[in-house]
């Protein structure tokens, strides 16, 4: 079997396990990959519309990665991988605009562009999160500034007027001041790619809810690990020991009712352009 390959992905646990010698101590033949990262701010440049969606579509050359649950969900239906059933994430995420903007609340937010990224966590959530204040028609998303890092670079050069956050970049913007209009979460599902050893798997898993334990208990020993995702220019000005632990992965099963729940939401709201969710159910799109 070849080695497993790990890469870390905007959360801190493969960090941590990589750190604490978790993946070892599981007898886990891997290789660790450290691809997200962003110094030079590049790897998040992306054209207008291409997003998680487009990047599962196109393929990841790691065993596993990650992406918000709605996307890997039609992704794993329409057979671009498929979805890890035993366990998720939750990230915290939240709308930012700077100190002295004059939007406050959520309902000044409308028709004014946000920027997310497209058929990415941001998209999803934001929509989710602005619902119960906004008619569909006056939440106005902005696809053209980016990915996670290069969006919070357009909102802390004020280039762009508001902007969804997560992970370090809503603990970074909260650092430097910006106004959090309207906090949320989204789930996170894991996404298998190719045809990995299943005690590989369970090997790596393990080692997380090891590293998950870790975080829970001593968060402030490994905030230091956002940095290195982070544009080398914005170094100076981060302080992690303030920042939070940010997504928190929850060892229970990503359900076929959770999975309906999903791509119903998905359908109502319109997301995917002609209604094309994938033909594969739960039990096919799942890695079992």
């Amino acid at each position: 079997m070849p080695r497993f390959i790990i890469e870390p992905h905007f959360r801190l646990q493969e960090w941590v396990a990589e750190e604490k010698g978790y993946f070892r101590d599981e007898g886990l033949d891997y290789e660790f990959r450290e691809t997200v990262q962003a110094s030079d701010g590049k790897i998040h440049d992306t054209p207008d519309k291409v997003g998680a969606y487009q990047a599962l579509e196109a393929g990841r050359k790691a065993d596993v990665s990650c992406a918000c649950h709605w996307t890997v969900n039609v992704a794993a239906a329409s057979g671009h991988g498929r979805l890890y059933p035993h366990a998720y994430s939750v990230a915290n995420a939240g709308v930012f605009v700077a100190a002295d903007s004059p939007i406050r609340t959520p309902a000044d937010l409308k028709d004014v562009p946000i920027s997310v990224g497209f058929q990415s966590g941001s998209h999803y959530a934001t929509i989710q999160a602005l619902e119960s204040y906004l008619a569909a028609e006056e939440i106005n998303l902005s696809f053209h500034d980016g990915l996670l890092f290069k969006r919070m670079e357009k909102l802390i050069d004020g280039e762009v007027p508001a902007a969804t956050l997560f992970s370090g970049p809503y603990y970074f913007a909260e650092q430097l001041g910006f106004r959090k209009i309207i906090d949320t979460t989204f789930m996170i599902a894991t996404m298998i790619h190719g045809d990995p050893d299943p005690e590989d798997l369970r090997k790596y898993f393990a080692a997380l809810k090891r590293a998950q334990r870790d975080i829970d208990l001593r968060p402030e020993r490994y905030t230091h690990y956002y940095a290195r995702e982070f544009p080398q220019r914005l170094h100076a000005r981060m302080d992690t020991r303030r920042w939070g632990p940010g997504e928190r992965i929850v060892f229970e099963p990503y359900s076929e009712e959770t999975f309906l729940s999903a791509r119903d939401w998905i359908a109502t709201h319109g997301i995917f352009e002609g209604g094309d969710l994938g033909a594969r159910t739960y039990q096919d799109a799942i890695f079992a």
